[in-house]
């Protein structure tokens, strides 16, 4: 939408938006209408008095997402506003600069998350960010040309990266002879990373006196390529390359309810039950990929908990199997529900389902014998990697890792979607703070899972044959209106899964901005690993659980 455009909106329930035109006073020069929320136009050079008044006087505690975009007048950035309380009030704060002097007061000062959402906007779209404590490429090199989001990018232009044969990593700089200090490059290939991620550590002795997270390695422009593809047809197969942990269908959501909100769709009850018994298979895979590599990397059990974890993905992957066709890359979901019922003979996919349910109890004991129960896991994970509830928020830490802070948000409660709202099941939280707590999270959120699924299948199996509507009446193609935006997110395995879209007028997304969980939980590991020691830093690594194809996107 223009900056010069003031529409006026419908006051969502639960934020008075025009108390908070009156709160912001002149900091605000205008006002848009987006599709979930008002935005407010700010100068610049007012970016961090408006995001503090919004978080200290509003309670808009939670900098979900930052998007930046390029138009044919202005760049543009958009923070995303949302409080841990609940969710479900939002508001946008929309910072437009010119094209001659794309230049915008960093937001870090006030949100700590902005630090890396301020960096990946100046490396895809050119935006630069005073005060920015680090403003500098973050997922291509640095000696990269151009802005590859950006409207002028020459995707031809041929580009140089120096290579320094038999360089010395140990340079000057990076040793101090008066102490133990030394650099040591960890990755980028780890067996804690799950992907390629490269960590810079400072050590002093076996402390780690500074750790940097270098990501970058496994882009793939993921926004990019979404943007060049329809939104009924091209755009739902890539979602499950973000988060490739078996979370594809919880990706899926987060596309879907961004799409079908922007295109006001509806989708049949029927499909919804499905929809979120598969999401609830998709995230117990998940936690058992991040339970038992976890064992791995904080005290090397290959062969117990790892393989025990490995069989009961293997069943949760075998039953995804039967109901999507795939076995990670499942392309299941469509706008308006799903792509098919559920697999026939039904019986026999209700009797393998409550198998898997039945037995998971004795599983999870297990597991808690073997893990949570053992002497040299209690010792690597209780009282390390520590976060606490106010650096989490700060950083826009979400999911396991948030809930595991003692953080009660869970989007499935908090911003209902699917069928999860006539559910009963329960959101999982503890206290301790450490790498032992987000363990315990996950293994708990399994029982969760289940307890979901079992109401899912119980309703699928009295489900009227008649009633079984699996898909609404989608238009062939769709074409929003121009200049709709969005922000829609739904509870991915590792947290908060956002998109936001920027509609166009055509039937391809103008801007398609994914909201990475993993991106901002990775973002924390310094807060967490700085004055541990080095061995306690890769199972705070493994405890935040992130899959860099989605960090990295």
């Amino acid at each position: 939408m223009s900056t010069q455009e003031e529409s006026p909106a419908p006051v969502t329930e639960g934020v008075d938006y025009d108390a908070l035109a009156e709160l912001l006073g002149e900091t605000a020069i205008g006002r848009e209408s987006h599709k979930n929320a008002d935005g407010f136009v700010v100068r610049p050079d007012e970016v961090q008095d408006a995001l503090s008044t919004l978080r200290d006087e509003a309670g808009f505690d939670h900098l979900a997402c930052l998007t930046a975009q390029e138009y044919e007048d202005r760049y543009e950035s958009i923070y995303h506003l949302r409080k841990y309380d609940d969710p479900t009030e939002e508001v946008s704060v929309v910072v437009p600069t010119p094209r001659d002097q794309p230049v915008s007061e960093s937001a870090e000062p006030v949100f700590r998350t902005a630090d890396w959402h301020e960096r990946e906007a100046y490396d895809l779209v050119g935006i630069e960010y005073d005060d920015h404590p680090d403003l500098r490429r973050i997922l291509l090199p640095e000696t990269w040309q151009g802005h590859p989001m950006g409207r002028d990018y020459d995707q031809d232009k041929p580009q140089i990266v120096p290579f320094q044969e038999h360089a010395n990593p140990l340079e000057e700089d990076h040793m101090d002879a008066e102490s133990d200090t030394m650099f040591v490059n960890i990755g980028p290939h780890h067996p804690a990373t799950h992907g390629v991620l490269h960590l810079e550590a400072t050590l002093d002795g076996e402390t780690v006196a500074d750790v940097e997270p270098d990501i970058g390695y496994l882009h793939r422009c993921e926004e990019q390529m979404a943007q060049q593809g329809t939104y009924r047809h091209q755009i739902m197969p890539y979602p499950d390359r973000w988060d490739y942990a078996s979370a594809g269908l919880l990706n899926e959501w987060a596309y879907a309810r961004t799409a079908e909100d922007l295109a006001d769709l509806d989708v049949p009850e029927y499909a919804q039950v499905i929809r979120t018994m598969g999401a609830e298979l998709c995230r117990i895979a998940a936690h058992m990929l991040a339970v038992g590599t976890f064992a791995l990397d904080v005290y090397g059990d290959f062969t117990a908990v790892f393989m025990y974890a490995m069989r009961d993905r293997e069943r949760t992957q075998s039953i995804l199997e039967d109901l999507t066709g795939q076995r990670m890359m499942f392309n299941y979901f469509r706008l308006g529900g799903v792509a098919w019922d559920l697999p026939e003979p039904r019986d026999e996919f209700f009797e393998k389902t409550r198998d898997f349910l039945d037995e998971l109890p004795t599983a999870l004991e297990e597991y808690h014998d073997l893990l949570t129960g053992n002497e040299i896991f209690q010792s690597r994970c209780l009282d390390t990697g520590v976060l606490e509830p106010e650096v989490a928020k700060q950083y826009g830490a979400t999911g396991p890792v948030a809930r595991g802070s003692g953080i009660d948000y869970d989007l499935r409660r908090d911003d209902p979607y699917g069928y999860y709202d006539e559910l009963d099941w329960d959101v999982v939280t503890e206290d301790g703070c450490d790498n032992y707590s987000r363990v315990l999270v996950r293994l708990q959120e399994v029982e969760e899972s289940a307890k979901i699924i079992e109401q899912c299948v119980d309703l699928l199996e009295d489900w009227p044959e008649d009633d079984r509507e699996i898909q609404s009446n989608v238009p062939r193609t769709l074409k929003p209106d121009p200049d709709t935006e969005i922000y829609r997110a739904v509870e991915g395995a590792k947290g908060e899964l956002g998109i936001y879209i920027r509609s166009d007028g055509t039937d391809k997304p103008g801007r398609f901005k994914i909201r990475s969980p993993c991106f901002h939980n990775l973002s924390v590991l310094p807060e967490m690993a700085n004055g541990e020691y080095i061995a306690d830093m890769i199972a705070s690594l493994g405890s935040l659980d992130i899959i860099l194809g989605e960090v990295d996107r």
